[in-house]
Formats: C-alpha cells, structure tokens, sequence
C-alpha cells in the first residue's frame, strides 16, 4: 500500500505546482507590481554615464583632429604642392579649371542650388 501512495503522490504534486503556477502567473497579470525607483533611477544613472562618456570622446577626437578642419591661413600658390611631382600636380589642376569654368558651378563652398525636377 505505501508503494501505491508514494506512486500516485508524485503525479498530484506536478498537478498541484501546475496549478499553483497557473493561478500565480493569473494573479501577478491581474496585479502587476508598480515600477521599482530604484530601477529607473538606476537607468538615469547609466544614461548620464553614457552621455559624459560620449562627451569625453566627442571632445578628444575634437582635441585630436580639430587643426585639420581649421581654414588654412594662407592660400597656397598655383604652384604643385611640396612632395608630389610636378606631372602628378598638373592633372588636377587641369580638371580643377574645366570644373571652374562651368556655368552651373557654385561660386565658392556655400551650398549649391537645389536641382530642377524632372518631368516623367
């Protein structure tokens, strides 16, 4: 007889945990628990750390590359740059004047005009 009893105690107590478990997961959808502060406080945390993080890298590359984007002081003169020879130096020279020379170019580096639509 105890054979009997531990044999069908087994199926009862996966039948009772499976009830159990159905009732918990209805209960806590009709109930859910408010938001923890700690929680989202905890996210505001992280996104200031990230933003100072960002800042930092923003103002280092700035640091780092900033000479490079600043206007030369002088213009340079119609001659080749220094380093390059003097055949490598005339091609594009010659494409910079047919560019130039285009009625539709821009004037400067302002933006350019906008293009006309096209009909279908």
């Amino acid at each position: 007889m105890g054979d009997v009893l531990l044999a069908l105690s087994i199926p009862v107590l996966v039948f009772g945990g499976g009830i159990y478990a159905a009732c918990d997961c209805w209960w806590r959808r009709r109930h859910p628990a408010p938001p923890s502060p700690y929680t989202h406080r905890a996210a505001r945390l992280a996104e200031q750390e990230m933003l100072l993080l960002a800042e930092e890298i923003v103002d280092e590359a700035h640091a780092a590359l900033g000479p490079l984007y600043e206007a030369p002081a002088a213009p340079h003169p119609g001659g080749p740059p220094t380093g390059l020879k003097p055949e490598a130096s005339r091609a594009p020279q010659a494409s910079r004047s047919s560019r130039s020379s285009r009625s539709d170019a821009t004037p400067g580096r302002g933006p350019s005009r906008p293009a006309a639509a096209r009909r279908r």
